[in-house]
């Protein structure tokens, strides 16, 4: 496919005067409009080594504020980074609403160099090609403009500009042996970037070939299509956001909310544990825990344990009593509260992508992204469309997070209408826990039946093999505390026990 553009073109020195500075003024004032509009901007180059990647950025953002954007060069992977899964590196990169992101390389590397050097396996190739098609999608749905460039060049132009660096002393640095293997690959390289054009081009984030031999004609071609492209995104983003704004958000009526497929009635509340079999359990699984702590560091898993349920249902308690004996080194406790100003100007799974642990760390989140499709659905702090979309989401990051390696669990702590009552009773009148008792509280209660419903299409539409959710009876706090602890265990030993399984496996090979 690539071998069939036509890399003679060019553009005299006259006619590129001519049409650049109208395009560089249309692209200014382009970048201003799209900072009223709040809309996000991500501009990405691939291509070959020497292809000019580094000139065509320089041209771009020439006529831009530069108080607007960041480029983002990508080189290998650093440790922080190998340490999670591939696309954290990019979601921490991303621009904020009104903001551009060039990207000098990609997440795309990925799929090019690594694959060609054999250190993905075909099934990693697709499984990457899905996560990031999915990661576009995500942005796009977002109201982001996403810009693929893939700048060509052929294999003799490639040598040439190779050579004419090397002879020059200021620039021969830029000429490695790395980069000589890769020209000998070329074939490789051209075979792998096709397909990679084929799998992620779609039509929410399609790729635009440059021809780059002529480098007028290649500037002027990607400042002409940036300004194209911004023009006929301008007024559909203008319109989509018009849209959401006059949108009502409404709790529609499921089957998956009839009392007889409600998850939540079908739990048994009236667990008990006594004080002598806590106290037991309570110091056995403690004990446990701190040892399992060691071995998902030593061998590199990452463990994330995430808490949603209903206000005064046990959160607090039980992941105090989680992390009572482990070393603090290890884990970190995320509070989640409603999304702030700087937090709202990207995509809602962003502020999470940013806490993902390292591998052989745990992060435990008291509310999660589960916010969107309960909080933010049933207070209507979001459109109709955004959360919707968001139990797709949600899951492809979850699958994201799992295929890395890493233990999930989802603890849903569920109380009835009268403990809660109960428990919002005695913390009013008890000096030390009034503070944990607002009239937010008392509103949400009010909503009871419409959180319910939200809850159980949650659990309908999220609850995967991969990251099922685990319901924790919580009217009687100890009860519960000894579950949280014992699945949380559970979980990670399993993980564990594979890890050998698949260690033994590649021993015998």
């Amino acid at each position: 496919m690539l071998e069939k553009f036509d890399l003679s073109k060019k553009m005299s020195k006259s006619e590129y005067k001519e049409l650049i500075e109208p395009a560089r003024i249309k692209l200014s004032k382009l970048q201003r409009q799209a900072k009223e509009a709040g809309i996000s901007i991500i501009i990405l180059f691939e291509g070959w080594d020497a292809s000019g990647k580094g000139t065509l950025i320089n041209d771009l953002i020439l006529p831009l504020d530069p108080r607007g954007f960041q480029v983002h060069t990508i080189h290998d992977p650093t440790e922080e980074e190998m340490m999670r899964p591939f696309l954290w590196q990019f979601w921490i990169k991303l621009p904020a609403k009104s903001r551009i992101s060039i990207f000098d390389r990609s997440w795309y590397k990925r799929t090019l160099e690594d694959y060609v050097e054999g250190l993905l396996t075909i099934n990693e190739l697709h499984s990457t090609y899905r996560d990031i098609n999915f990661f576009e999608r995500q942005l796009t749905d977002d109201a982001y403009v996403i810009i693929k460039f893939f700048i060509h060049i052929d294999k003799k132009e490639q040598k040439k500009r190779f050579k004419k660096l090397e002879k020059n002393k200021s620039t021969n640095w830029r000429v490695t042996k790395k980069d000589w293997k890769h020209h000998k690959q070329y074939a490789h390289f051209l075979s792998a970037s096709e397909e990679m054009i084929e799998a992620t081009g779609t039509a929410n984030a399609p790729w635009y070939i440059v021809e780059g031999h002529n480098q007028r004609f290649a500037t002027n071609k990607v400042i002409t299509k940036v300004t194209q492209i911004l023009e006929n995104n301008f007024m559909e983003i203008k319109k989509r956001k018009m849209e959401k704004e006059k949108e009502q958000v409404r709790i529609p009526s499921s089957v998956i909310n009839n009392m007889d497929q409600s998850k939540l009635n079908k739990i048994n509340l009236h667990q008990e544990i006594n004080d002598q079999n806590y106290i037991k359990s309570l110091k056995e699984h403690k004990k446990k825990l701190r040892q399992a702590e060691y071995q998902i560091y030593k061998r590199r898993i990452p463990v994330i344990i995430l808490f949603e349920g209903w206000d005064a249902a046990g959160k607090g308690g039980n992941i105090k009593r989680l992390v009572s004996n482990l070393d603090p080194r290890g884990y970190e406790v995320v509070p989640v509260s409603a999304p702030n100003e700087i937090e709202k100007s990207y995509h809602f799974l962003w502020r999470f992508w940013k806490e993902i642990p390292k591998a052989g760390h745990i992060v435990i989140f008291d509310r999660s992204w589960y916010g969107r499709v309960l909080v933010e659905r049933v207070e209507k702090l979001c459109q109709e469309s955004e959360w919707k979309r968001a139990y797709r989401e949600i899951n492809e990051m979850e699958k994201q997070f799992i295929n890395f390696g890493g233990v999930l669990l989802k603890f849903w702590l569920q109380i009835d209408k009268e403990e809660q009552l109960l428990r919002f009773k005695a913390r009013e009148e008890n000096p030390d826990k009034k503070w944990k008792i607002t009239p937010e509280d008392w509103r949400n209660r009010e909503k009871w039946d419409q959180y319910k419903s939200a809850i159980d299409e949650m659990f309908f539409k999220t609850s995967t093999h991969y990251a099922p959710w685990t319901i924790v009876e919580s009217n009687n706090k100890k009860y519960a505390r000894i579950k949280v602890l014992r699945e949380t265990y559970q979980a990670i030993k399993k993980r564990l026990e594979t890890n050998e399984v698949v260690k033994l496996e590649k021993e015998k090979q």
